[in-house]
């Protein structure tokens, strides 16, 4: 069995039926009231604003009036038109959040020592955020891989409204599908945000990057090109980050229903597998300008929403 199958697992006396049905919430729920908590537990001013005053982006000229920024003169303007111009910039009025979460099947592990799934933990994550983008003044949008089909995406929008619409969107999700199977689950959660996200967005994605379509981090690292800040979340149970079973275990895939008898003897070639899937992540991600981040269900929410907030910066 590959390694990735076997840190995609479940311990086999919790059906994997059950574990699909919905989000196994722990301790994290209800999701309102902690997602608050957390988002008033991030310092106050990490978001950087996206009023940049002058812009990003040439707008054209115009007549220059007494009282303009000498700084935006076009001083060359004077020797072909005889009279002062002034270069005007277009300046961003928000910036955006797009949230992806995965919510394929492999995000409803839950391991002894976690508080809940891995796809309950990214979504009080994500609804965090989303509250720290809505106290910024940001709008937001959200989209999911795989999951429910129940569980619509979040088109982007600006106001209080919005993050009841995330909410209700993340309660109403559950870890469903096979995304290493479907291009299709990618193109609906990135193909919006690929064709229409504004510069400057920031672009979250939580997920436990196992067992994606091979072309995902191709297809997230793109997003780059248009000058959007990308931070990946990889979002793991604590039993796939240091594999603590020392005694003979039965682990099954959740994607692709792969069974295997294994023990202590396979840890070391089970982390050095996910060592160099991690590596691959890094490398095809940070090359394009994307950041990587890798956390474990276990972390404080409050440090977690932090640090996506700084890689953010």
């Amino acid at each position: 069995m590959s390694a990735r199958s076997e840190s995609t697992r479940v311990d086999a006396r919790r059906p994997v039926k059950d574990v699909r049905r919905a989000i196994d919430w722990g301790s994290l729920a209800p999701l309102r009231i902690r997602a608050r908590m957390v988002a008033e537990g991030v310092y106050a001013g990490a978001h950087r604003s996206a009023r940049k005053g002058a812009g990003v982006e040439f707008g054209g000229h115009r007549a220059y009036t007494p009282g303009d920024d000498l700084r935006h003169l076009d001083v060359r303007s004077l020797l072909r038109h005889d009279h002062l111009l002034v270069r005007q910039f277009e300046t961003e009025t928000d910036r955006a959040l797009r949230l992806v979460v995965d919510a394929s099947a492999s995000m409803g592990y839950r391991g002894s020592r976690a508080p809940g799934a891995k796809l309950a933990w990214a979504a009080l994550v994500a609804a965090a955020l989303a509250r720290v983008a809505i106290k910024s003044g940001d709008p937001l949008g959200m989209s999911f891989i795989g999951g429910s089909k129940d569980a619509r995406p979040v088109p982007v929008r600006g106001g209080r409204e919005v993050f009841e619409r995330v909410v209700d969107a993340l309660e109403s999700q559950s870890a469903e599908g096979e995304a290493g199977s479907s291009v299709a689950m990618l193109d609906d959660a990135l193909g919006a945000i690929a064709r229409s996200a504004r510069r400057g967005s920031v672009v979250v994605v939580l997920s436990d990057l196992l067992d994606l379509h091979p072309t995902a981090a191709a297809r997230i690292g793109a997003i780059c090109t248009r000058g959007c800040v990308v931070v990946v979340v990889q979002t793991l149970d604590p039993d796939e980050a240091d594999f603590p079973f020392k005694e003979t275990v039965r682990l099954r895939s959740l994607e692709g229903g792969i069974t295997v008898e294994t023990d202590e003897a396979a840890r070391d070639r089970y982390l050095a597998a996910l060592a160099a899937e991690q590596d691959a992540w890094r490398q095809a991600l940070v090359g394009r300008g994307a950041k990587f981040l890798t956390m474990t269900t276990d972390r404080d929410p409050v440090a977690a929403v932090r640090a996506i907030v700084e890689a953010a910066l």
